[in-house]
């Protein structure tokens, strides 16, 4: 087998699609006769939905439909992770209960997007404003108002991770480093907001959607409809970055399918940008009370944490299972003797959370490396020293943590070492504090396998299918159940199958996005999974089907099939290149079952559902170089570094490029991205994403240590970038403030925060 493409920084395949305007994107979806929906939201945050003059608004010219609760009644969607104690496992599509501003109450269809906007607002709405319950904090107090009375509280779930006696063996430490942690809600922002294109003739329901998961939304929109499965087609081929977002079918996107079956004719709807903050879901919001315990010599004893999770009006697709992750990483790459974390999935009237690149990790990385810093600070240890006295280290690998995650294998000191030798200080006399800081992390990826997906109550399965295909005239075809959402997939994949089959990376096609066309998968392209199990399952397949290859090849040469090569088009005798068969000749054949080996099916084609047997676990070390003004609290990231371990890399060029962009998004969260209410639930919708004034040069170094556990040795990358920078940009702003370093507790670290707090010492 050869390797030129495997490791090779091929140039992306997608690029020249999508930079030349050929992308596939909803947008772009022309169907005859199409219709344009309008969803309208709620203004007030809690209360009830007494009515509107529909019939009013139906009769109005260019008005084709109007649906509200009614027309909608029993339309129900699911949430696919369940975790312990959770009382609500699925959410109405529409609800004359409102429990969050933005919530939708209805839907006009008009002939044009203008028509169903200017009918909306003719739309009379009878409200009755009930008191808002903002902040989990508040939501948990005595007199809070019940947002589901018939719970009891406003506590969805509850319970705890790790070891009984973690608490006792923290208050019998030597040092006890205890801190409360608040992170800001942020919103994931693609490019491609999300849109949808549903069709109906009758009997099958099409629908065009900008997804992460388009086999995902399938099953959903199925079973909310009644309908076969093999009646709904989703086609998502291109997707224009979604981040967590699109990993699920949103009410308002259902409320699209049902215009569509109750009009006949296609609807479009794309969320504008004005209702990106109330409506697509947010996340990362939660307040973490934490304490860490150590002994004399620096050693880590015991961590404690409890976890109060904001879920929004609801618990939307994922539930509680972000908390979960958070929990369940929060020790990172360091050993400790006891963890524990509570968590509590806490329900306020404000958007639902969901998903968000990094899944919890970076929240889990923010509270630990904190405490680290501050433990340090306070006992007057190196912060990398006390690091890398309590890193476990590559001999001791792989190893179960106190809160039940198997580390298959890196070098988390190396990566620490390596980090901090790039570091490059800035020196400059402008009047500005300048300071370091660092972080470490390890991330689960490769979701699966499907059995413990089950055992946590996640309501999908872990695996991922792959159909590798080699045609008649050698050419290779993927079919793969993950999808394009701007992470180089299609290349990577197409890299996989061209170093495996012995084939020019131009005779491979890569085919993704249709439910009609690829194999199942149930999650899709999230949680760092789409090359390490779906490439997985190519690798296999690839192997497989490069058998049977050589297999007809040493049949027709009478020669072993271990004495035998792919090169150059052929498939040769070693040694002997004479005694050669084209691939094309051995298609061929193949596919017209011609001088077969005993036994042997026609065809080029196999299937493999790969279901991991664990997870893969990535890590890295950050260092981040700030400078603050102290007039005004303002801070800058002056440099940032990042060593990464992703296993096997197929493609250094994409992985380096994820990592730069999630790092991006870091930062973001560290510094400028929060959506804010009000006391009265009216969400703040000014949202500061970083520019490029806010992003410096990041200097990437990659790490190669393979993954025992995945075919081929990849890990997950595309979610590393975004765990790391909360946390070190945080210690490098305690670094430059020692005088409030133990109030760095929060992000984002706005210039009001980080001013306030310098008053205030």
């Amino acid at each position: 087998m050869g390797d030129a493409y495997v490791g090779a920084r091929t140039p992306r395949r997608e690029d020249a699609r999508l930079l030349t305007g050929k992308g596939r994107y909803v947008g772009a979806v022309r169907l005859p006769g199409t219709l344009h929906a309008y969803v309208l939201r709620s203004p007030i945050a809690h209360g009830r939905f007494l009515g509107c003059d529909a019939k009013a608004v139906r009769a109005l010219e260019g008005v084709i439909d109007v649906i509200t609760s009614e027309e909608a009644a029993g339309l129900r969607l699911p949430c696919v992770s369940v975790t312990p104690g959770q009382r609500l496992d699925s959410y109405p599509v529409l609800d004359d209960t409102i429990r969050y501003a933005g919530q939708p109450l209805a839907v006009v269809v008009a002939r044009t997007p203008e028509a169903a906007r200017d009918a909306a607002d003719l739309l009379d709405l009878h409200l009755d404003e009930q008191p808002a319950v903002v902040g989990v904090e508040r939501a948990l107090e005595d007199d809070a108002p019940a947002i589901y009375p018939e719970l009891g509280g406003n506590v969805l779930a509850d319970y705890t991770v790790g070891d009984d006696d973690c608490r006792a063996a923290v208050d019998g430490a030597a040092h006890v480093v205890e801190m409360t942690f608040r992170m800001g809600r942020v919103s994931p922002y693609p490019m491609e907001p999300r849109g949808v294109v549903a069709a109906y003739d009758g009997d099958e329901l099409t629908l065009y959607i900008s997804s992460q998961a388009p086999h995902h939304v399938r099953e959903h929109l199925a079973d909310a409809f009644g309908m076969v499965h093999d009646r709904v087609r989703v086609i998502s081929r291109d997707t224009g970055g979604g981040f967590g977002g699109k990993e699920h079918v949103y009410p308002d996107e259902a409320l699209i399918c049902l215009a569509a079956m109750r009009t006949g004719r296609p609807v479009s709807w794309t969320e504008s940008p004005g209702d990106r903050v109330i409506a697509t879901l947010p996340a990362r919001q939660a307040v973490h009370r934490a304490r860490l315990a150590l002994d004399d010599d620096g050693r880590f004893v015991a961590m404690y944490v409890n976890v109060l999770g904001d879920l929004g009006a609801h618990p939307s697709n994922v539930g509680c299972s972000t908390f979960a992750v958070t929990a369940t990483l929060l020790p990172g790459p360091y050993r400790f003797d006891r963890v524990a974390v509570r968590v509590r999935g806490v329900l306020t009237t404000t958007t639902p959370t969901g998903s968000y690149r990094g899944f919890g990790m970076p929240e889990a990385t923010l509270t630990r490396e904190r405490l680290i810093d501050e433990a340090a600070r306070r006992l007057g240890i190196d912060r990398v020293e006390l690091r890398l006295r309590n890193m476990y280290r590559p001999d001791e690998l792989p190893c179960t943590t106190r809160v039940y995650q198997t580390y298959d294998s890196g070098d988390y000191p190396r990566a620490l070492s390596t980090v901090k030798d790039l570091v490059r200080p800035v020196v400059k006399d402008d009047g500005r504090r300048r300071g370091i800081g660092y972080s470490c992390h390890v991330e689960s990826t490769g979701l699966g396998p499907s059995m413990d997906m089950k055992a946590i109550g996640m309501l999908a399965a872990g695996y991922e299918s792959a159909v590798l295909r080699m045609d008649q005239d050698a050419s290779v075809v993927v079919t793969s159940g993950v999808v394009s959402i701007g992470q180089g997939i299609e290349t990577t994949l197409a890299q996989l199958a061209a170093d495996r089959m012995g084939v020019p990376i131009e005779s491979v096609r890569v085919v993704l996005g249709d439910t009609a066309a690829t194999p199942y998968s149930s999650v899709g392209s999230v949680a760092s999974r789409s090359l390490p199990l779906g490439g997985g399952a190519l690798t296999q397949a690839a192997d497989r089907l490069r058998g049977k290859l050589l297999a007809i090849a040493a049949h027709r040469l009478e020669a072993a099939a271990d004495d035998l090569e792919i090169a150059d088009g052929a498939v040769r005798v070693k040694g002997d290149p004479r005694a050669a068969l084209t691939l094309r000749e051995l298609a061929t054949s193949a596919w017209r079952g011609w001088d077969l080996p005993d036994g042997m099916q026609p065809g080029l084609e196999e299937r493999v559902s790969y279901d991991p047997p664990a997870y893969t676990f990535a890590y890295g070390a950050h260092a981040a170089a700030v400078a603050v003004d102290p007039e005004t609290g303002a801070v800058e990231v002056e440099g940032y570094w990042v060593v990464n371990d992703s296993g096997v890399l197929v493609n250094p060029t994409v992985v380096e490029g994820q990592l730069r962009g999630a790092v991006a998004q870091g930062i973001g969260q560290a510094l400028t991205e929060e959506i804010v209410y009000t006391e009265e639930g009216q969400p703040i919708t000014e949202y500061l994403l970083p520019t490029t004034r806010e992003i410096p040069d990041i200097e990437v170094v990659m790490m190669e240590t393979p993954s025992p556990v995945t075919p081929g040795g990849m890990k997950g990358a595309g979610e590393s970038g975004t765990i790391g920078p909360p946390a070190a940009i945080a210690n490098a702003v305690a670094d430059a403030l020692p005088e409030i370093a133990g109030a760095i507790t929060q992000v984002p670290l706005t210039p009001s925060t980080v001013w306030s707090l310098l008053q205030r010492s």
